[in-house]
């Protein structure tokens, strides 16, 4: 069931996400089979893989509030930004969904939640600051978009294998895989090294692979919710200049604290990383590309200068 009448899904997404999500099955499979490799028992690894998906994601919404230092703000402490919100949810005809405020300088915004039902959408005190109500409308019609579309919780899951697949590396990088507690002459300590050392390389190969697939649907979902959030208020170029103000915010934050923000990118509005970083570079292939949380300011501008367009036309 649509959760916005007025926000129509988009089939490019859809189908991106449901080819993550086979591809992601797959890994998931490869890495339990690392996991009983290692001679863990296939019960326990199975608890292990459920309790870290359902830990990731009935609490992700949590994790990145907390790790904003995010709060949920009611009406009465930020009637402006409710008001908003109100307009925007009204003209999407979808549920309000709650509405909190990081304090930190950063200028951007992000949308998290498990569910349409558990949504929240939030603004940084920075964006707030130095955007004016029309731009903070247009950003936050760019955020409800990711919760129409579903792709939260999509990212959500998505993330999470990458995150195992690390973890699993660094656990083997540094145990005793290279020679910590074995002697040379045993076939079976032989083996057993030869297992892990092959363990190891596919956990790296997962973990590439599942970041590839992470970052291609990411930069994907912006695109759409560029693209719905701006015919959602029927203003492109209000989408437009919030990104290229934020875009210029940018290399006025201290690089230790974008530096902080960068595990969040992948759900921000924009990238936190200074002007020339993530955001420069061509809308063509490059090696470089494949490793953006998100398309390149140039190409989401395009976008938008196409929709503007488009629309004076139909008018």
């Amino acid at each position: 069931m649509a959760i916005s009448r007025n926000i129509k899904p988009d089939r490019g997404l859809t189908y991106r996400m449901l080819m993550t999500g086979f591809f992601l099955v797959l890994l998931y499979g490869l890495v339990v089979g690392i996991l009983i490799a290692v001679g863990i028992s296939y019960a326990l690894v199975l608890v292990i893989a459920v309790a870290l998906i359902f830990c990731q994601y009935w609490f992700s919404a949590k994790i990145a509030m907390y790790a904003m230092h995010a709060k949920e703000v009611t009406p009465e402490q930020a009637p402006e930004l409710h008001g908003v919100v109100d307009r925007l949810c009204a003209l999407a005809d979808m549920p309000k969904p709650k509405v909190a405020i990081a304090t930190t300088d950063i200028p951007n915004a992000f949308a998290t939640g498990r569910s349409p039902k558990s949504a929240v959408v939030c603004v940084t005190s920075g964006l707030l600051r130095r955007l004016d109500e029309p731009e903070v409308e247009a950003v936050l019609s760019h955020e409800l978009s990711h919760v129409a579309h579903r792709d939260v919780a999509v990212m959500t899951i998505a993330s999470g294998l990458g995150m195992i697949a690390g973890l699993m590396t660094r656990v083997l990088f540094y145990s005793e895989l290279f020679g910590g507690g074995r002697g040379g002459g045993n076939s079976q300590q032989s083996q057993a090294a030869l297992v892990e050392m092959i363990v190891l390389l596919v956990s790296v190969v997962v973990y590439f692979v599942s970041f590839l697939l992470t970052m291609a649907l990411s930069r994907y979902r912006e695109l759409a919710a560029d693209r719905s959030g701006a015919l959602l208020i029927g203003r492109p170029s209000l989408l437009a200049s919030a990104l290229v103000k934020i875009s210029g915010e940018m290399a006025r934050i201290p690089t230790k604290d974008l530096r902080a923000a960068e595990p969040f990118n992948a759900f921000f509005f924009t990238p936190a990383v200074a002007t020339g970083g993530d955001q420069g570079g061509g809308g063509g292939f490059s090696f470089g590309n494949l490793f953006r949380t998100h398309p390149t300011l140039e190409r989401r501008l395009a976008q938008l200068d196409s929709l503007e367009r488009q629309l004076g036309q139909a008018s």
